[in-house]
């Protein structure tokens, strides 16, 4: 499975977890894939906290609006009924406890839902960006990263080693290995990619995973 494919069996199959109504923000990167997968039966409100809600689609080549961009600055849709606000009322949005869930992609996760998702020391990074408010302030907290790092060694591990983002934040984590759920008894494995052992997906996994008596294929 190449990069692409395994970015979006990922965004499938987050996309999968929401239902009608839910007010939904997705990080910058890898995250904001989950918006072109959502079905068309369930009917979500995308909110950038930049300052609008009502994301659509990614615009087609040659359509993109400079002045309409996501937190990350890449162009994006507004669908009709979307509004637009200040960051003032965009973070007050958050921080008062109306974003259902969040989407964000991550450097490190640990076996106590541990988040580090925003800097290696000694490299220039932008900043953290609304990822602290979002994994307090959002009702559901959503990792979306591949299951490894480019030189193969695990981004799931016993314990972070990066600065925090935000501790014990963590619901649910998918990667291109499976879907795992983070429990007070450590990380549960619930859905396993297709053509894999949990043999391989402990392998990649420095945490001790727990095996769910009724593990099953990702559903994508």
């Amino acid at each position: 499975m190449d990069k692409k494919a395994r970015r979006e069996l990922i965004a499938k199959r987050i996309a999968k977890e929401f239902k009608d109504g839910d007010i939904v923000n997705l990080g910058i990167g890898m995250p904001t894939l989950v918006g072109n997968f959502v079905p068309d039966d369930v009917e979500i409100i995308l909110q950038s906290e930049n300052g609008f809600v009502g994301l659509g689609p990614a615009p087609a080549p040659g359509e993109e609006d400079p002045d309409l961009t996501n937190a990350g600055g890449q162009p994006v849709t507004i669908k009709p009924g979307g509004a637009f606000f200040d960051s003032a009322m965009s973070f007050s949005i958050i921080r008062g406890g109306h974003v259902d869930a969040t989407v964000l992609g991550a450097l490190e996760v640990d076996e106590k839902g541990n988040l580090a998702n925003w800097m290696i020391p000694g490299k220039m990074v932008p900043g953290m960006g609304g990822a602290m408010d979002l994994v307090t302030g959002a009702k559901k907290v959503i990792i979306a990263m591949e299951h490894t790092a480019k030189d193969g060694s695990p981004k799931i591990l016993k314990e972070c080693t990066l600065p925090l983002t935000g501790r014990e934040v963590v619901d649910l984590i998918v990667t291109d290995m499976g879907v795992m759920e983070v429990t007070d008894k450590g990380i549960v494995l619930k859905e396993i990619a297709p053509g894999l052992t949990v043999e391989d997906v402990q392998k990649a996994t420095e945490a001790k995973l727990i095996i769910d008596e009724n593990l099953k294929e990702m559903e994508v």
